[in-house]
């Protein structure tokens, strides 16, 4: 089943625009067809450049600059500020490493996530207007990386869960997310509810997780309120033909963006 190059996210306070982009529209080959924006995967520089092209001028308002951090799987958030904005090109680029999450109060700034089977989580404080961009896979979800973002904007700004909104993006499901014991014992250890995030399957002998389901619980555990999280519920590895998946094309593939950016006051 085809999909368009852009889910875009309209639950949000329309003060912001949210997507995520999918594998279709754009100029890339290979396992990184066709539409990789992100440039840390081993595809060609030209091609994620002409691909990010089109998505900035494919989005509704035309964002300053779109900000994609070099991911570890840790914990550890970056805020987007004018001393980033105003940093030459190689000091940004050295402040994005090593950076799961990012948060910004600047308009017009698209904090972007890059996945392929990992969670992104999208938030916004309606109130204090900041927003932030997460990216979990299952050790920044079992670290509670979309707590400590939200806690993060808390001690920056004051926010509060029931004025934050939230999306989860395309990830890997919990059908399809099928994990090793040390896996499991780690949520375990952690303090998960494990019946509502697990499930045993007698056939394979594994156990499965639902990492969108423990992102939830995250934002839940905040404040947030339930009405306010959307969840997109598309599984990258079921649908790996309109959705980069790691788990179907390996490490050096496509990844997907999920951003958010506010809008300009003027």
């Amino acid at each position: 089943m085809n999909t368009d190059p852009i889910i875009r996210y309209t639950a949000l306070p329309p003060e912001v625009t949210a997507f995520s982009t999918t594998r279709h529209g754009g100029v890339s080959t290979g396992s990184y067809a066709s539409l990789n924006c992100t440039p840390y995967t081993g595809d060609e520089a030209d091609n994620v450049r002409r691909n990010q092209e089109w998505l900035v001028q494919a989005l509704p308002h035309r964002p300053q600059e779109l900000v994609i951090p070099w991911q570890t799987h840790g914990t550890q958030a970056l805020v987007i500020d004018d001393s980033y904005l105003q940093a030459d090109g190689p000091t940004r680029h050295e402040r994005l490493q090593g950076i799961d999450a990012l948060i910004t109060r600047l308009p017009r700034v698209c904090l972007c996530i890059s996945t392929a089977d990992c969670i992104p989580v999208l938030l916004y404080d309606a109130r204090r207007r900041a927003a932030a961009a997460v990216h979990a896979g299952w050790r920044g979800t079992v670290n509670r990386i979309a707590r400590q973002t939200l806690e993060r904007m808390q001690a920056l700004y004051g926010t509060r869960g029931e004025d934050v909104w939230a999306v989860i993006g395309p990830g890997i499901s919990l059908a399809a997310f099928e994990v090793g014991e040390e896996v499991y014992e780690a949520f375990r250890t952690a303090g998960f509810r494990m019946d509502y995030i697990a499930s045993w399957h007698n056939d394979t002998h594994k156990h499965h997780i639902d990492l969108p389901a423990a992102n939830v619980l995250q934002l839940l555990d905040f404040g947030v309120p339930d009405r306010q999280i959307t969840q997109c519920g598309i599984c990258t590895y079921t649908r790996h033909t309109d959705f980069f998946s790691a788990r179907r094309l390996g490490i050096r593939s496509g990844r997907m963006l999920t951003g958010i950016m506010m809008k300009s006051d003027e």
